[in-house]
């Protein structure tokens, strides 16, 4: 990766930091690792990431290559989507923020097209206001804190939506995955780049917008090799053939109340505490929702 004497401190030291093998950050491992090492031997951040674009041929959603500038590429007055979708310059910072952001796009690029294709509709249509509108506000939702649930089982799809804390955590915990077996029937990967960064330091209300696909999860705590396909064609209101699990949105419009809270310290593996079947009595955290609390 390309070298210079310049990658900031603060970014280096808070990436020396980062633990690839805990499990929300597992899937990313291989390049967040390698990522990690080059800024600490001095890489410039977006040097690295341009090399690691260009092999791997991204493009954004018009198909120019996907590129990472310096933050005050960004023209005065353009917004931050429109600049990506009409360029292909994705303004990136020393942090750990923008850091993330660019390991997810090098790992789901087709589903941050389809997020960045929808974004950049929304401020065509609508311009920049105070308030982004509900398309937008869903595509930030995602793009900042989604979390993939990745089931067959529609009765564990069922469990979440339904804040069914005790049967999704306690009485279905043989059914997670996450690189403990075969058998697992569920499993998550986190997707936003927030949420990635708020997990360097977890605490027990994070609480992440999950998105339900009908995708069995993989042994070994592996990515689907189909993912990104399957999250970009969820966004996007289609199921591309091949693909028979695929899950369509209901109006093909990606909107806020598609997504299930899920408390992501409540996973199975994810946390020792959470062994113990209290841990989930803490009704602050894991909430009834509101049909069972008007019961």
């Amino acid at each position: 990766m390309a070298q210079r004497n310049g990658g900031t401190p603060s970014l280096a030291g808070a990436v020396a930091q980062i633990d690839w093998s805990l499990p929300w950050y597992r899937p990313f491992a291989g390049t967040g690792a390698a990522l990690a090492g080059a800024l600490q031997a001095g890489a410039d951040l977006r040097a690295a990431l341009g090399e690691l674009s260009a092999r791997q041929g991204l493009r954004n959603a018009r198909g120019l290559p996907l590129r990472f500038v310096p933050q005050d590429a960004l023209p005065a007055g353009t917004a931050y989507e429109a600049h990506i979708f009409a360029s292909g310059a994705v303004p990136t910072r020393d942090n750990l923020h923008d850091f993330f952001n660019a390991l997810v796009w090098l790992h789901f690029p087709q589903a941050k097209r389809a997020l960045n294709r929808l974004q950049a509709g929304a401020i065509a249509a609508a311009g920049v206001q105070g308030r982004r509108g509900g398309l937008r506000d869903a595509a930030t939702l995602f793009d900042e804190n989604a979390i993939l649930f990745l089931s067959a089982d529609g009765s564990l799809e069922s469990a979440l939506r339904g804040f069914a804390w005790e049967t999704l955590f306690v009485a279905r915990r043989a059914d997670w995955g996450g690189g403990a077996g075969e058998g697992a029937r569920c499993a998550v990967v986190p997707f936003g780049h927030a949420l990635l960064e708020k997990l360097a330091r977890p605490y027990k209300a994070l609480t992440a917008h999950a998105w339900p696909l009908g995708v069995p999860p993989c042994a070994g705590g592996e990515l689907p090799g189909t993912l990104d396909a399957a999250v970009a064609a969820s966004l996007e209101g289609t199921g591309p053939s091949g693909l028979p699990d695929m899950p369509r949105m209901p109006d093909r419009r990606l909107s806020s109340r598609h997504f299930a809270p899920l408390p992501v310290l409540g996973i199975p593996g994810w946390c020792d505490a959470n062994r113990d079947p209290a841990f989930y009595a803490d009704a602050g955290v894991f909430r009834p929702g509101r049909r069972a609390a008007a019961a």
